[in-house]
């Protein structure tokens, strides 16, 4: 019986991406058992992405044992209750993707039959009023729910904006003293084994030379490893995601914090604005073959709300994905995997996802070749439901500007357009378990950018009409008065991880 097994671990990399990887592996691996060498340069910056993160992060860190008034405090975080969207439907127009789920359950039936049976009898009120994570952020009112099912506060749900580069020097004071090494340096050249392609070492600039069983590339776009050593290949995405650059400029805080993301469409692409506690992060994601960059700057400092604190930052990418994430002894982990732009704020849950999945299939030293093959189809499969549903987004649109009326009139995969026409019908959603974003996740934006079932599903009619419509209008006011206990979202920050420093 063969249990041999890596010894040495290379992480080539650092920011966000790496220091992940070396505290996921540094916790979770059997102490002792490997030696976790992380590699990177002071002189080469990071992009900073992911400020914005979505819920499971908070299970990331959980399992860490990180303190979540400790990490706020030290990353000028903030909470994240969904994402606000202007202007993408039609200019004018908004709404909100709450983190929380709609409604309350009641019976088997998903709860949105029950506001389609009543919008189609004339008398029900918004779907955002259903859901008490959209009446907590349009109130700027914040609380962390409850695990008990039979409150109302269990239908919360929350994130955080966060500060990238602080996470990482965060995570970095969380691995060292636990023995991860960090080395500075340049890599400079990769060395191969001549009986079977793996990697065998890196060179640094300063001509040290660092050898490894198992190699874990976190470099960023480039893909030092993963596809100029090893050439695995790029799945080009852009045909289905066309925004092909990006501008980022911090500003000064003002007013009260929106405990959300915005982002708001315009001509030819979209602006982020997330709120930390000691700035608010700006950017602007654009499609080059519709806009120049001087048009893209202006429209992204016309919008700013604060005084900008830095000239904007460029940056160029390709929305898509390696074609294997693990090739031979090299797992690509974060932008040096694939880049889904950050519309729904997946670049952080990406690390995390593929860190889980690595851990579950740690190779042995025979590096088995059917459970390498496993890792890749599922990091497929979470980057391809995670495409669809940005898809999504650009696809259900009624604007007039030729970029968008591209993105209306381009072909979209098949699975994605299956799931729409079901959902026009009677309003079913068949959602994978593997999904990252589930049904509520899906109702907020189909609804949001105005795809409405013709009709409701017909099982609905089990359920008296006058007992259904009161079931809504309780809801709501639960909802309601909910809120109107809650403090602001600056307050309950102030009292519970106001950041160090401030």
């Amino acid at each position: 019986m063969n249990n041999g097994r890596v010894k040495d671990i290379v992480i080539v990399g650092g920011g966000t991406s790496g220091w992940m990887t070396a505290a996921g592996m540094i916790k979770l691996l059997p102490k002792g058992d490997y030696n976790i060498t992380l590699i990177e340069s002071d002189q080469i910056g990071t992009v900073g992405v992911g400020e914005a993160t979505i819920p499971p992060m908070r299970n990331f860190n959980q399992v860490l044992g990180i303190n979540e008034a400790d990490f706020m405090r030290k990353t000028g975080a903030t909470f994240k209750l969904g994402i606000e969207f202007h202007n993408w439907q039609r200019k004018g127009e908004h709404y909100f993707h709450p983190f929380g789920t709609y409604g309350r359950s009641l019976d088997s039936i998903p709860f949105h039959q029950y506001w389609l049976r009543a919008k189609s009898e004339g008398h029900a009120t918004p779907w955002t009023d259903y859901s008490l994570c959209s009446l907590m952020a349009r109130s700027k009112k914040f609380v962390q729910g409850s695990a008990d099912t039979k409150s109302v506060l269990s239908t919360v749900g929350y994130a955080y904006h966060l500060d990238a580069g602080l996470y990482a020097k965060f995570l970095r004071e969380f691995s060292e003293p636990k023995g991860v090494k960090r080395v500075e340096g340049k890599v400079i050249d990769v060395k191969f084994r001549s009986s079977n392609g793996h990697i065998e070492s890196v060179q640094l600039e300063s001509s040290e030379i660092i050898k490894g069983d198992f190699f874990i590339d976190c470099s960023g776009f480039r893909g030092l490893l993963i596809e100029e050593a090893l050439k695995t290949g790029y799945e080009d995405w852009s045909h289905f995601l066309p925004c092909d650059r990006a501008l980022a400029v911090p500003t000064e805080s003002v007013g009260k914090t929106r405990p959300y993301t915005m982002s708001i469409a315009h001509n030819a692409g979209w602006q982020w604005r997330i709120p930390l506690q000691h700035r608010t992060g700006n950017g602007h994601v654009y499609c080059s073959k519709f806009t120049s960059e001087d048009e893209a700057t202006n429209t992204l400092l016309n919008n700013l709300e604060g005084k900008p604190l830095a000239d904007p930052r460029p940056l160029q990418f390709t929305t898509g994905r390696r074609k294997k994430f693990w090739n031979k002894n090299c797992v690509a982990i974060g932008l040096a995997a694939g880049f889904m732009e950050p519309l729904e704020s997946t670049s952080i849950h990406l690390i995390q996802e593929s860190i889980a999945q690595l851990l579950n299939l740690f190779p042995g030293d025979e590096f088995n070749q059917s459970e390498i093959d496993q890792f890749n189809e599922t990091a497929t499969r979470d980057y391809e439901l995670i495409r669809d549903f940005l898809i999504l987004h650009y696809h259900a649109n009624q604007r007039d500007e030729p970029f968008w009326q591209q993105c209306r009139d381009m072909e979209i995969p098949a699975s994605l357009q299956q799931r729409i026409a079901v959902f026009k019908n009677r309003g079913r959603l068949f959602i994978e378990d593997e999904n990252l974003f589930k049904m509520d996740s899906w109702l907020a934006v189909m609804f949001g950018q105005g795809i409405t079932p013709s009709n409701y599903d017909p099982l609905i009619n089990r359920v008296d009409s006058n007992k259904a419509t009161l079931f809504l209008n309780d809801t709501h006011q639960a909802f309601v008065r909910s809120t109107l206990k809650m403090p602001v979202h600056d307050e309950f920050v102030s009292r519970y991880c106001k950041a160090s420093f401030n």
